[in-house]
């Protein structure tokens, strides 16, 4: 299913979301420009590469002696796509689903939200699959989280969705519950299915099983409280 828009309408603009969008665009847009070789340099440096990462020992330790260039992948990596259709993906699902939870949260702890994911899930990938030296890149983990806070926060929202029909596609409203529950149930069979096979790249299947469980508990810690009195 490709959602399209939901039924529940943000009471402010969503100028975080915004911004996340045009800044993966943005970085896309210099990846295109470079040449082959210049491309394979810039993902091996800014990507998430979990056996120059380590575990988590190896991870804290590298912090606390200033080793960061490996900790930053885990940031840097989630504004890097391998190409327009995965760029176009992710940015979808965003735009789909963050414009909400920046107003849940609001402006700032949304943005807090959005890179802590991202560097939680991942980190889960790189649990997963320790021994790989293959880049792990996409925004697919912060955005898992944004679907998994949407859950939690909107559950009785609908999707209009484009939803497959042999070799048709047609527009329907579907409950999110069932839109997300069903992503994330692909996701979960995906990432045991994927448990112990050669390490060829691909789907990041536990970044984003991690960021969407991640992203249901962020959620609870970080949505604003309502003030009472002064």
């Amino acid at each position: 299913m490709i959602p399209l828009r939901d039924s529940i309408r943000p009471l402010r603009r969503p100028v975080v979301n915004h911004i996340l969008i045009a800044a993966n665009v943005l970085v896309f847009l210099y990846e295109v420009s470079l040449s082959r070789q210049g491309l394979m340099a810039f993902i091996f440096q800014w990507g998430v590469i979990p056996a120059r990462v380590g575990g988590v020992g190896e991870l804290v330790r590298g912090i606390v002696v200033g080793e960061w260039s490996a900790p930053l992948t885990l940031v840097t990596a989630t504004f890097l796509h391998g190409g327009w259709m995965h760029l176009f993906g992710n940015m979808l699902y965003l735009w789909v689903f963050g414009d909400n939870i920046e107003d849940r949260l609001g402006r700032g702890r949304y943005l807090l939200f959005y890179l802590g994911a991202g560097v939680l899930a991942n980190y889960a990938q790189v649990l997963a699959n320790p021994a790989s030296t293959i880049p792990l890149i996409g925004a697919s983990g912060a955005v898992a989280a944004v679907l998994g806070a949407y859950l939690v926060s909107f559950p009785r929202s609908r999707v209009v969705a484009l939803v497959p029909l042999g070799i048709f596609l047609t527009v329907t409203e579907v409950p999110a519950l069932v839109f997300l529950f069903l992503w994330f149930g692909v996701q979960l069979l995906s990432g045991f299915a994927s448990l112990g096979l050669p390490d060829v790249g691909g789907v990041a299947w536990w970044a984003h099983i991690g960021g969407f469980i991640v992203g249901m508990v962020l959620i609870k810690v970080m949505r604003r409280r309502p003030v009472y009195g002064w």
